[in-house]
């Protein structure tokens, strides 16, 4: 336990290896559920750290979506199950045949350590797996620790409907707004408190870290925690432009500037760039700008074709905010587009009956709501139902300060 944690933010993991007193605490077999942006303040994976702390303790590791080296891409492209030679430890997919951790899997387990990098979004699937884990874990009787990481957003804002059970999916799986403003750690607790989750918990807190911080703020190493999450760049525009996925219009997959790059081969998109900067503003569009872009994503949506379109940039944080930007534009590219614009089509995140735009949204509201060409003030009481609940829930939960 000589490891000294950095003098800047300590995350979860760090405190762990320097704390003697949160190692004392986990005990037995060891589990850890991670991914590639599971590492120190050295850029060190947390695989390793743990290895070292507890030695023959650890017995296996557990892999998210996109899988532990965050090499897989979205969207029900399943990780197989596999032994990691280096760490000579089985690694168990909690994106395959099934996103739960199975008894079986947990055979070898008395403990499990949860420690993923959030991105602050509800249809990071992240936090799903960390919360049916939690499940699957209180009914096999297996305590867990989960480590706080920050969210790269800040905890400060929330934006956007909450999600509604009909809508359920590893892209929504409890009630939460798209932009939550919680730490992973946080969400646990909120699990544990408000959505009945039967399991011995405890968070290890980050220590510095405040409510007003975004990630660049930290001092920490930033690793991409998604194969399309490249920057922190793609943090602040994120909990919008992810709704694209649910339309016909390419959201940036295959280029190197994912969920910025907006587009589609039939968009005049010099014309629309004009129309919404000579609008954006009388409907309370603020802090970003529509740079005309032209784009060839390599794969996924219209792969090999010239997309027109738009790089959304951010000119000031802390005025703009981009789920309603997403719906808003989403409702002005459906008129704009006509015949040409259309809603992507299931399967998506493996549900099979509804529209992949509903179940991003955790609702079918907006996107009627988009469809009827409807009034900012109704897309505005939509994002306020239920709201006063949930952030008071939600306060009961943080713990940093702001």
């Amino acid at each position: 336990m000589n490891q000294k944690p950095s003098p800047a933010i300590q995350t979860g993991l760090a405190r762990l290896a320097a704390e003697q007193e949160w190692f004392d605490k986990i005990t037995g077999r060891v589990g850890y559920l991670c991914h590639s942006a599971s590492v120190n303040e050295r850029l060190e994976h947390g695989a390793t750290v743990l290895k070292r702390l507890f030695g023959k303790r650890l017995r296996a590791l557990f892999a998210p979506q996109h899988g532990l080296a965050t090499d897989a891409q979205d969207n029900m492209i399943e990780s197989p199950h596999f032994f990691h030679n280096h760490f000579q430890l089985p690694v168990y997919s909690l994106y395959s045949e099934t996103r739960v951790p199975t008894a079986e899997m947990l055979a070898e387990t008395d403990h499990l350590v949860i420690d993923l990098q959030d991105n602050g979004a509800r249809v990071y699937t992240y936090i799903w797996t960390m919360v049916l884990s939690l499940e699957a874990c209180g009914k096999a009787g297996v305590p867990v620790t989960v480590l706080d990481r920050p969210n790269p957003m800040g905890g400060e804002r929330v934006e956007g409907n909450i999600s509604e059970s009909g809508f359920r999916s590893i892209i929504g799986w409890l009630p939460l707004p798209m932009r939550h403003g919680m730490t992973a750690g946080e969400i646990a607790q909120f699990a544990v408190q408000h959505w009945g989750i039967d399991c011995e918990l405890q968070v290890i807190p980050m220590q510095g870290w405040q409510r007003n911080m975004r990630f660049e703020d930290t001092g920490l190493p930033w690793v991409l925690p998604s194969p399309n999450f490249p920057s922190l760049d793609t943090s602040g525009v994120y909990p919008g432009t992810v709704l694209f996925e649910g339309s016909s219009l390419s959201e940036g997959r295959g280029t190197t500037r994912p969920f910025e790059l907006i587009g589609h081969p039939q968009l005049d998109a010099y014309r629309f760039i004009e129309q919404c900067h000579d609008s954006m503003e009388k409907v309370g569009i603020k802090g970003c700008r529509l740079r005309p872009a032209t784009f060839v994503p390599t794969f996924d949506k219209h792969a090999g074709q010239a997309c027109n379109g738009f790089q959304l940039h951010i000119t000031d944080p802390a005025t703009f905010l981009p789920w309603i930007t997403g719906q808003w534009l989403l409702r002005e590219l459906f008129r704009e587009m006509g015949k040409q614009f259309s809603w992507r089509q299931p399967p998506f995140e493996y549900v099979y009956d509804k529209l992949p735009i509903d179940l991003l949204n955790g609702s079918d509201k907006p996107r009627l709501w988009i469809e009827k060409q409807g009034a900012m003030e109704e897309l505005q009481a939509l994002e306020d139902a239920h709201r006063e609940e949930f952030m008071e829930q939600r306060r009961q939960v943080l713990r940093y300060p702001d």
